[in-house]
């Protein structure tokens, strides 16, 4: 009986065996088994390097359900429904009375002084005419030119108050009248002050209220207490 050819170094018989080898057989620099190659770190499962971990705010981003930061133009922003920034209450309308009140203010404030200037200037500076009576007539007398140009620079100092308190008014959204009484304009879409520009332009637009005086009461039964200027400007008078 034949038998199978024993490997003369393991003196196993019967078919090729699998070498057997200890890591010291390897050659130099070879990689070992069950070890990286490449050179190259290993990074462990679930961690990508280079990206920020789900659950961590990342810095420079609003998170959502929180406000930008930076204050609000004013107090009383937004007007209707809305809460106002940073958790401000939603401003109150003025009543009509107070409009009332803070227009008569503004209106005492200036032409009550230029009432009384206006007659000292006149009294100051006018003359007596003399009568002939050859000739019937009157001559002399009326106001001098020093009189005239007193009462030119009378009336453009109020004119520079009106457009002072109309500055006032685009800019913080009160006159002195409108402070006393406790009121302010505000535009109707966002809040906001109107503007120096915008408030001559809805001085202006109360020309249209004057027409039998429809537009100053239209307030008094107007869901938003609004003038006919205050429509067409957008414009809402608010407490505060």
């Amino acid at each position: 009986m034949s038998t199978s050819p024993q490997d003369p170094s393991t003196g196993a018989s019967g078919g090729w065996s699998q070498p057997q080898g200890t890591p010291q057989d390897a050659p130099p620099g070879a990689p070992q088994f069950g070890q990286p190659t490449g050179g190259y770190p290993q990074q462990g499962y679930g961690q990508q390097p280079g990206y920020p971990q789900p659950g961590y705010p990342q810095q420079g981003y609003p998170q959502p359900g929180y406000p930008p930061q930076g204050g609000p133009y004013n107090q009383y922003a937004p007007y209707g429904g809305a809460p106002g920034y940073y958790g401000a209450p939603p401003a109150q309308l003025a009543t009509w009375g107070a409009r009332v009140g803070a227009t008569l203010l503004d209106a005492v404030i200036v032409g009550v002084p230029v009432l009384i200037l206006f007659f000292v200037f006149l009294a100051a500076t006018s003359t007596s005419s003399t009568y002939d009576p050859n000739t019937e007539t009157y001559t002399g007398g009326g106001i001098s030119a020093l009189g005239i140009l007193l009462i030119v620079l009378l009336y453009l100092g109020a004119l520079a108050f009106e457009l002072w308190q109309l500055y006032r008014q685009g800019t913080t959204g009160q006159t002195i009248g409108k402070k006393v009484v406790g009121i302010r304009v505000i535009r109707e879409a966002d809040g906001r002050y109107t503007g120096f520009g915008m408030a001559i332009v809805r001085r202006l637009a109360h020309i249209a209220d004057g027409f039998c005086y429809i537009g100053f009461l239209w307030p008094l039964w107007d869901a938003k207490n609004q003038t006919f200027a205050d429509k067409m400007c957008s414009t809402i008078v608010v407490q505060g």
